[in-house]
């Protein structure tokens, strides 16, 4: 029987070391194609690229994992490994192993699962993975067993139409566990230092502090991500409000 194809990209670039530890997971499961961006892209969200030519540089291969760069945004990756390179459908997209939180409302920035819900958009089930580290050198040993136990049942068992996963873990530590939640309520403050260059014009720097709005709630990612567990929370990419058509009704009525 023909071996599951996993496609893998993630927002931290070609060499990043979660790729390609997550390509060694996944290729004990099934066949693996990596596709992710030349160059780090974070925080690219949904972007594409749309005013430049995009570019596939074939790799060598990692352990009979095929290997491509792109010289775009993450969902470029994803968008041209299904229009060019995978041959056939895969039958499960990860993304990742991130370097840094995408937990809360840090998802909406997040390239990582940018490029998760355009394969989910596209029917594919899909899971973007990180971890709360931001480290280049970052653990992501005691991980393995978790993401492979996650991505086996995904692909046995599938996931509800137009879901994705979003899967954060704790650094420094052997997970506890993992729990299906929600993401917490925050915002970002202090979010860009200024400085001034040597001509005297200023200048900014992104940086900024997440404020949790609900650091005691059970029900939350980042309250059990602060205790030790991983967290896996749904995401629905399509973003239309259905509950909230007839209150928004009666505004234009």
């Amino acid at each position: 029987m023909e071996r599951p194809l996993i496609l893998i990209s993630n927002d931290d670039g070609v060499h990043a070391r979660g790729l390609h530890h997550l390509i060694d997971i996944a290729r004990n499961i099934g066949d693996v194609i990596a596709v992710a961006p030349d160059a780090p892209r974070s925080g690219q969200s949904a972007a594409l690229t749309v005013n430049a030519p995009l570019r596939i540089v074939p790799h060598s291969e990692t352990d009979g994992a095929k290997v491509f760069s792109v010289t775009g945004t993450p969902v470029d990756c994803v968008k041209l490994a299904l229009h060019a390179i995978t041959g056939r459908r895969p039958d499960l997209m990860l993304s990742g192993i991130n370097h840094g939180s995408n937990a809360a409302v840090n998802n909406l920035y997040s390239g990582t699962m940018g490029a998760a819900m355009e394969a989910c958009l596209a029917g594919i089930p899909s899971i973007g993975f990180s971890l709360l580290d931001h480290s280049p050198d970052a653990d992501f040993d005691p991980l393995t067993p978790f993401i492979d136990s996650i991505t086996r049942r995904v692909l046995e068992k599938g996931l509800p139409e137009g879901i994705c996963l979003n899967v954060n873990f704790p650094k420094n530590c052997t997970p506890l566990g993992v729990k299906v939640l929600r993401a917490a309520e925050g915002h970002w403050t202090e979010e860009y230092a200024d400085y001034t260059d040597p001509h005297g014009k200023p200048f900014y720097w992104l940086t900024g502090r997440f404020h949790n709005e609900e650091p005691d709630c059970p029900e939350t990612d980042e309250y059990w991500l602060a205790r030790q567990y991983g967290s896996i929370v749904p995401i629905r990419p399509g973003q239309t409000a259905l509950d909230m058509i007839p209150a928004i009704d009666k505004i234009f009525c």
